[in-house]
């Protein structure tokens, strides 16, 4: 059988209109590191699943779509060298944030500043707060078990990253309640921290035992190399989460961002932020050959936490297609065909995209974007060919 060019392919998928099905970038192909996964990873699953339920109380349905996140494999490989303990702390961790990411959805921006409140007192005091939120029992547990080993520059870079991570998350519930689509920088500004990665750079040191001296943790490669694995981390995310995530009618996505404000079509959107996932490893790999020395102790724990970075590159995109979280049970379909056929909506109301109308003179030059896309994924190679792309079209010019 005759398998049509790329270019074919994509053509057939932009529907004039009303699009039924798009192509995803070959982000596998894009991302060239080994899987791994952490030997302890199936038994600390378990054990982290049944942690979480017995204080969250879910139904049967929300239940149902917590076991079928399968956080625990997410961890494993994330953090493929940690010892037991370390990945059960991890795993708490992971399926804490997957939860709360999902009571965020639901709760209005007053309601997410009452959760903040009460995790972020139990992380600052997890032995002498006292709560019967389940959100502050849960912090209390997990992170009263994490300072037992955490060096104190690690600690404070994770209570840090989660408080800039609920910030983020409330002001997206401003904007859904006012059905905004904030302008691209605004948008990767908090994504950056609604994604939850910074956190989980901190357990990078916390579970390999290392803790980072702040000179190290504030040079400036070190943040190009944390930002460009939030960047395909967190860009690979919304490509994979759009479908479902469009159904809802939420807006908080790169490709519904970039739509309505430059005017393309669903699969140009998709293929833009595709790049970037792409421009993101091309700056991982730059950077990584910049790293300066602060002499051998310092410059092996540097390398272990860079390959932790790494880690999670390549395991957060493989784990996206087991997951049930984004592709129902076709994952291993779509991960071999990347065909992503749309959900329907979920109600009749006005698309969140739409309802807060964009004139064509907000959209803006593509001149303006080159600090910004520059700061997202900067690469030579990814540098011209994105030129060449959105020369031809309304994206954002690199």
């Amino acid at each position: 059988m005759t398998v049509p060019p790329a270019h074919a392919l994509t053509t057939a998928f932009e529907m004039p209109r009303t699009p039924r099905r798009f192509l995803l970038p070959d982000l596998v192909s894009y991302c060239p590191y080994p899987q791994r996964s952490n030997l302890y990873g199936p038994s600390v699953a378990r054990a982290s699943e049944s942690w979480l339920l017995a204080e969250a109380k879910f139904t049967a349905d929300r239940r149902a779509a917590f076991l079928g996140l399968r956080a625990g494999e997410l961890t494993a490989a994330c953090y493929p060298d940690a010892d037991a303990d370390h990945l059960q702390v991890a795993s708490d961790f992971m399926n804490f944030l997957f939860t709360l990411d999902d009571w965020s959805d639901e709760f209005n921006a007053e309601d997410t500043y009452g959760l903040a409140d009460c995790v972020m007192r139990a992380l600052g005091d997890p032995a002498g707060f006292e709560t019967d939120k389940a959100a502050g029992r849960l912090a209390k547990s997990f992170f009263s078990r994490y300072r037992r080993t955490a060096g104190p520059g690690c600690t404070r870079r994770f209570i840090h990253t989660m408080d800039l991570f609920f910030r983020a998350v409330a002001q997206q519930a401003r904007d859904r309640a006012r059905g905004d689509v904030p302008a691209l920088e605004e948008y990767i500004a908090l994504r950056w921290d609604t994604s939850g990665c910074k956190p989980c750079f901190a357990l990078i040191e916390y579970a390999a035992g290392i803790d980072l001296p702040d000179e190290v943790v504030s040079h400036p490669t070190i943040r190009s190399l944390e930002e460009a694995t939030n960047s395909f981390v967190t860009w690979s995310n919304d490509i994979f989460s759009y479908n479902v995530e469009q159904a809802r009618r939420d807006s908080h996505n790169m490709i519904a961002v970039i739509m309505p404000r430059h005017d393309v079509g669903l699969q140009e959107a998709v293929d833009f932020v595709g790049m970037l996932c792409k421009a993101s490893i091309d700056r991982f790999e730059h950077d990584r050959q910049l790293i300066p020395s602060w002499g051998p102790k310092i410059d092996r724990e540097v390398a272990v936490y860079v390959q932790g970075l790494q880690n999670w590159i390549v395991g957060s995109l493989h784990w996206s297609f087991r997951s049930t979280r984004y592709f129902g049970k076709e994952g291993a379909s779509v991960k071999k065909h990347r065909v992503v056929k749309l959900l329907s909506k979920h109600d009749d109301h006005v698309d969140c995209c739409k309802a807060r109308s964009v004139s064509p003179d907000s959209r803006v030059s593509c001149s303006k974007w080159l600090g910004v896309i520059w700061l997202v994924s900067w690469s030579r190679r990814a540098f011209s060919s994105m030129q060449l792309h959105c020369r031809s079209s309304n994206l954002p010019l690199l």
